[in-house]
């Protein structure tokens, strides 16, 4: 029996495995966290031990292979692989869970109850286009997931009837994943193309702020002219009740609100200006509002007693560590197919050896008329399919240079693509769970806007590769 070759397409076939139970965890009822950390593991255990029985040779990022009969620096080699994708992972990592404390802490302190009574219309339309640019915006700051989470929460208190709020609800799941794609802080996979140095916070920008522009203001104008946002809504004005809304902000809303914010968005500024990983700034940034926190009185009888209320640990107690993990696991599962070696293709004119996803990216350019093609199908397949891994694996399939037209092509296509079915983004699955929105209610009623939304967004960057 030939382990060598069995062992590559073992590894490929769990990896599958893996993804189609991730993927298909409401029909398993098993949280995707699950098969993304048995997947890790089981996939590094067999690289290690076919590694050491010679069956398979690894490979490193800067291309070097190692093989078992090497010796001690074969060993040496395959820890070092191993040590360099955890590094790559925990920048990741790190960064998110700074966010999420940060964005937490505000919560904590109530300062998004300022959002809410800022909104004074009951235009149902108007309220669609408020609330669709509140998306857009806060979620290039606080990230498309959290920014639909709080929107929808907003819904909640202005919409009470549930038929209407779900088609405001879906509208806030495109709106939040097309004004994530053009941040570097918005969506998890800009966050990671920005963290591997694929794109620049100028470059991503500059290059996909007008696709994500038309990517929501297009379904958006469809969208308003509907029958179901017609007339008015009742909103708690004259009857006291506006007066016990404004009970719910504390003495420190205001400034955790805007300190929140701006030391999140200064982060990108951090790094241009020392150079340092985004999750030090990330880092600083938690830090500062944590200080803060520390400091306010959130209210006028404030004790040591209540402290707790309204503490860091209170709001990293309140943070979704299954996604972390989940993020660990799928990262992790992704190297591992960046790690063994497959076959060679012919690179600057000889043969080279080269990991899983490199290969498959040298088959698909053989296959496809062009590179246009392949990311437009990365974005139907991010409907589908979690984006994570998806961004994960074309950031080692491909090597084009920092801010390649391609890298802000996979930023926009990975991170709107998923609008087009509700469980294919974080935001969607999000609204999903909040609203009970049914998939088939969303593939009937919503699915085509973001397509249109999402099609109009390639065809301005197709126009301004052509003329600009």
């Amino acid at each position: 029996m030939d382990w060598s070759t069995i062992i590559p397409w073992l590894i490929v076939a769990l990896f599958v495995i893996g993804y189609i139970a991730i993927a298909t965890e409401h029909n398993l009822e098993v949280d995707k966290t699950v098969p993304a950390l048995v997947m890790a593991a089981v996939l590094w255990t067999i690289l290690s031990l076919a590694f050491k029985a010679g069956w398979i040779n690894v490979i490193d990022a800067e291309g070097h292979v190692y093989a078992f009969t090497d010796g001690k620096m074969a060993e040496e080699g395959f820890k070092n692989i191993l040590m360099h994708h955890l590094a790559k992972i925990s920048e990741i990592l790190i960064f998110l869970l700074g966010a999420m404390t940060i964005v937490e802490l505000i919560d904590l302190h109530r300062g998004f109850e300022i959002i809410k009574l800022k909104i004074k219309t009951n235009s149902r339309r108007k309220l669609l286009w408020i609330i669709g640019f509140l998306a857009f915006f806060l979620s290039a700051v606080i990230d498309n997931l959290t920014a639909t989470i709080v929107l929808v929460t907003l819904l909640r208190k202005l919409i009470h009837d549930r038929k209407s709020r779900i088609w405001y609800a879906s509208m806030i799941v495109i709106a939040a994943n097309a004004g994530g794609a053009w941040s570097p802080i918005g969506d998890v996979t800009t966050t990671m193309l920005w963290i591997a140095h694929k794109i620049s916070v100028a470059g991503l920008i500059e290059h996909v702020i007008a696709p994500s522009v038309l990517n929501f203001f297009v379904p958006m104008l469809i969208v308003s002219r509907f029958s179901v946002f017609n007339g008015k809504i009742r909103l708690p004005a004259e009857n006291g009740e506006k007066k016990i809304e404004r009970l719910e902000l504390l003495l420190s809303s205001k400034t955790m609100l805007i300190v929140g914010l701006t030391s999140i968005v200064m982060v990108p500024v951090f790094k241009v200006l020392t150079h340092l990983p985004p999750y030090m700034g990330m880092m600083l940034a938690l830090g500062i509002v944590w200080l803060v926190s520390e400091i306010v009185h959130p209210e006028e009888q404030f004790d040591k007693e209540r402290k707790h209320l309204y503490s860091a640990h209170t709001a990293l107690s309140r943070i979704e560590m299954a996604s972390i993990l989940f993020f660990l696991g799928i990262l992790l599962a992704v190297a591992a197919l960046e790690t063994i070696v497959w076959g060679k293709i012919p690179i600057d004119g000889k043969m080279t050896d080269a990991n899983a996803l490199q290969y498959l990216a040298y088959e698909l350019s053989q296959v496809l008329p062009n590179e246009e093609i392949l990311i437009i199908l990365l974005g139907l397949l991010s409907a589908v399919i979690d984006n994570v891994p998806l961004v994960a694996a074309t950031m080692s399939m491909f090597s084009w240079p920092m801010d390649h037209i391609f890298w802000h092509q996979i930023a926009y296509s990975a991170g709107t693509g998923g609008s087009i079915l509700i469980i294919g983004s974080a935001a969607g699955v999000a609204a999903m769970g909040m609203e009970k929105i049914e998939f088939f209610w969303y593939l009937k009623h919503i699915s085509w806007l973001a397509f249109l939304g999402f099609m109009t967004g390639f065809i301005t960057f197709w126009i301004e590769h052509m003329f600009f």
